[in-house]
């Protein structure tokens, strides 16, 4: 009998477990040091971050924020970049093969924290954001670095001249 139960329970709670994930957000490993200094500051020592995908489906993507993605150069990866520029914004990137682009209706521009390490929208453009798939809420694990992830522009690697261009 207890056998029995506990495959019932297992099988009924799979497709529970893995429908929050997939709604409400799970943990994820960061790894490399593309976003350091503010995720992976030791490399000894790896942060998880929750990822909140329930704030995506619900909410706007705000500039300074910090989110997962799929790759659009190798689509089975996941990056976790920060979002420096919206639909509309002119930015001026490092590297792209335009100095100074607007972002299109409909894609965002993401860059790494640690410029220069980072394969982001400097390496492939901007970035649809149908495929940002979470926002990077709070740090975890380890246990030392539990913080709340506040929007941030503050990094000396972001570009100097982001201005919004209103749409007509």
């Amino acid at each position: 009998m207890g056998v029995r139960r506990f495959l019932r329970y297992f099988l009924i709670g799979i497709p529970i477990g893995i429908t929050i994930i997939d709604t409400a957000g799970g943990i994820a490993k960061v790894e490399g040091i593309s976003m350091q200094p503010t995720l992976n500051p030791d490399d000894r020592y790896p942060d998880f971050v929750f990822l909140n995908r329930w704030a995506v489906r619900s909410q706007e993507i705000h500039r300074g924020e910090i989110v997962s993605v799929i790759s659009p150069k190798k689509p089975s990866q996941t990056l976790i970049k920060r979002v420096v520029g919206l639909p509309g914004d002119i930015i001026s990137s490092h590297g792209y093969k335009a100095d100074i682009l607007r972002i299109p209706e409909g894609y965002c521009w993401l860059e790494g924290d640690h410029l220069g390490h980072s394969m982001d929208s400097n390496t492939f453009g901007p970035v649809p954001l149908g495929l940002i798939t979470g926002k990077a809420t709070f740090i975890v694990w380890p246990p030392t670095r539990w913080q709340y992830l506040y929007p941030s522009m503050s990094h000396h690697n972001f570009p100097l001249n982001i201005a919004r261009v209103s749409a007509r």
